[in-house]
């Protein structure tokens, strides 16, 4: 997992409410447990009016310019609900998206970006209506800047602050997952061990 710490660029504004993890990377798109491949079959029922031949769908939102070229998905309430479908937040980093915000997510989802590096930021509404505001006056050049150190996203001449767990905060921005945090601890764990089995040696 790369470490995450500065995130920039442009901005999607995909609005829809309850999006779950089967619009995200519909079933018949995933032929493989790998994290490769997947980014083709994004938003595939939304993102291709003809899903045999991927014609794409110009009215959508990430094949327009120039959120073909976003960094940062704007969400509606309730993003990545449904099943506990990894493979949505893989397909996601696949096609360029680094960080999600929005009011509400699915919690499975939420816990999923942390341990693949995927960053998810939670917003008042009026918050995240005023990224939404920012972005749409010129979606190209209102370029959004998150600091997940400061925690704290920048846009134009206004900041806003958010909230972020710690934890997760740490392992962010050291880029290690859990099994990794735990290993930063061999040592101790080793001590632990040995100090048992003198005081337990029939085990």
């Amino acid at each position: 997992m790369n470490p995450v710490k500065i995130i920039s660029g442009i901005a999607a504004p995909f609005l829809r409410i309850n999006v779950d993890t089967d619009a995200i990377i519909p079933s018949r798109e995933i032929k493989a447990v790998s994290k490769k491949g997947l980014a083709e079959g994004l938003f595939s029922e939304w993102r291709y009016t003809s899903i045999a031949d991927r014609t794409p769908n110009d009215e959508f939102i990430l094949n327009r310019e120039p959120f073909n070229r976003s960094a940062i998905l704007l969400t509606g309430d309730n993003f990545g609900c449904g099943s506990s479908r990894e493979h949505a937040v893989w397909a996601l980093q696949e096609w360029g998206i680094k960080a999600v915000i929005g009011s509400t997510f699915g919690s499975i989802f939420y816990g999923n970006c942390i341990r693949n590096g995927l960053l998810p930021i939670q917003l008042s509404t009026d918050d995240l209506q005023k990224l939404i505001d920012f972005v749409e006056k010129d979606p190209e050049s209102n370029q959004i800047l998150i600091d997940l150190e400061t925690l704290s996203i920048n846009f134009g001449s206004s900041e806003i602050n958010f909230e972020f767990d710690k934890k997760y905060q740490a392992s962010l921005l050291e880029g290690l997952d859990e099994i990794q945090q735990t290993l930063k601890l061999s040592d101790e764990i080793s001590s632990f061990e040995e100090k048992h089995l003198k005081q337990n040696p029939w085990l």
